[in-house]
């Protein structure tokens, strides 16, 4: 990865920071694309205590201006850009029964219509650079499975496996692939949110069960830590993947077989 421009968005906390960190260790420059500017910002220098090298841009994901904000931002400071990860996402449980139409179209817009705006503005970049370029996916085993409590997610998530399909046949001529992983459960604030959530609306009687109960069907027999996941996200954005593409990797620790 020595040299390589790596954007990362939703990557001031969770996965996305891991894989930044881990990314900058092996040479790569990161550009860390957030909603939270503070957070970015926070991310990126910390990065750059580490003598990397990091750029912080607010964004959101949704917002084909914000996108392109951040594409411009990675040129402007680092010239080019070679890996674009769509890493952010977000869930918000309510039971099937009462799932409403904000939360559908808030979950779909930033976990699919995010991921179709993030690959069309990166693709134009890898394309004006001369083609060439990797676009890097995150969806879910909840992509795979759908979850009573997570239609919305489950079904954007889903939504992340077509769009890494399309995407790749549409891009192959201009020598840019396309593939995705999808983690299972991950020890992160995301999913710490999500078992207060599940708490919430009744889908557990008390803090830490949900994920205990999501955990029970592991096969590896305990929940992921993000070190688990960076390994996949290394290879997915180095050369050793370069004849991949159109591809899901499952990193569920043998949860939902398929």
């Amino acid at each position: 990865m020595q040299d390589k421009v790596v954007v990362i968005t939703g990557a001031a906390s969770g996965m996305g920071l891991g894989f930044a960190k881990a990314l900058a260790a092996e040479g790569a420059a990161i550009v860390v694309a957030d909603l939270n500017a503070e957070a970015a910002d926070t991310a990126a220098r910390s990065i750059v205590a580490e003598g990397q090298r990091a750029l912080g841009v607010q964004a959101n994901v949704a917002v084909r201006e914000d996108v392109q904000r951040v594409v411009q931002a990675a040129v402007a400071e680092f010239g080019r850009i070679d890996v674009w990860f769509n890493n952010a996402g977000f869930n918000k449980p309510m039971q099937f029964l009462d799932v409403t139409e904000d939360n559908w179209r808030s979950i779909m817009e930033v976990n699919a219509l995010g991921v179709l705006i993030g690959t069309q503005e990166a693709a134009k970049q890898f394309i004006a650079q001369g083609g060439g370029g990797k676009i890097i996916n995150t969806t879910s085993m909840a992509g795979r499975e759908g979850f009573p409590a997570f239609a919305p997610y489950s079904a954007s998530k889903a939504a992340v496996i077509s769009l890494t399909q399309s995407a790749a046949k549409a891009l192959a001529p201009h020598d840019v692939t396309v593939n995705a992983f999808a983690p299972g459960v991950v020890d992160t604030p995301l999913w710490v949110k999500l078992d207060g959530d599940l708490l919430e609306i009744g889908e557990s009687t008390q803090a830490g069960q949900a994920m205990n109960e999501f955990s029970a069907g592991i096969i590896r027999g305990r929940t992921a830590q993000v070190g688990d996941i960076v390994g996949t996200a290394l290879y997915l954005a180095s050369s050793d993947s370069d004849y991949l593409t159109a591809q899901v990797i499952m990193i569920d620790g043998g949860m939902v077989l398929v």
